[in-house]
């Protein structure tokens, strides 16, 4: 065992409690085209190897959001192999909340792809940059340079549109 490492001694249901609403807005983010099924998904591969796992709070984040990232790239591969079907409406809206999370995940829309994983995993999953470039397989400055590029696409559509009202 690793210095400074030790056996995690919490359930599943635990993780998916600490981590599950982060995991489930990184999904989000990353427009796959089911969130819930993904989680799912994530979470039984956590129940399956929490066993195995050993480390601190940081390792725990980091492999629940590798599973994750590992998900959304099988996601996307199965997505690129089929045709495309419409998207059926979108969800009632239940609140204020909401609003803004359907704002906020439209905004991340107009990104990369590259982009929105970067941002998912800096601001949704917390992560450093150091362990986004790990995980992403880029360098620390084309993860900087994502990252950048990214706030700076955000940032002019909140000065075009600060409410978020198409209308303006």
């Amino acid at each position: 065992m690793a210095v400074g490492a030790e056996r995690w001694p919490v359930d599943a249901g635990d993780v998916y409690q600490r981590l599950g609403p982060a995991v489930y807005g990184y999904l989000r983010g990353q427009h796959v085209e089911d969130v819930e099924d993904l989680l799912g998904e994530v979470f039984f591969q956590v129940a399956r190897s929490l066993a195995t796992f050993e480390g601190n709070d940081d390792d725990l984040r980091r492999w629940v959001f590798t599973i994750a990232r590992n998900r959304v790239v099988d996601d996307r591969r199965r997505r690129s192999r089929r045709p495309r079907t419409a998207p059926g409406p979108p969800p009632d809206a239940a609140g204020a909340d909401e609003d803004r999370s359907l704002e906020l995940v439209e905004m991340l829309g107009s990104l990369t792809d590259d982009q929105r994983e970067i941002i998912a995993l800096r601001f949704i999953a917390d992560l450093p940059l150091a362990t986004v470039a790990e995980m992403t397989g880029r360098t620390l400055g084309a993860v900087k340079s994502l990252q950048h590029r990214a706030l700076e696409q955000l940032s002019r559509q909140l000065r075009e549109d600060p409410t978020g009202d198409a209308d303006g």
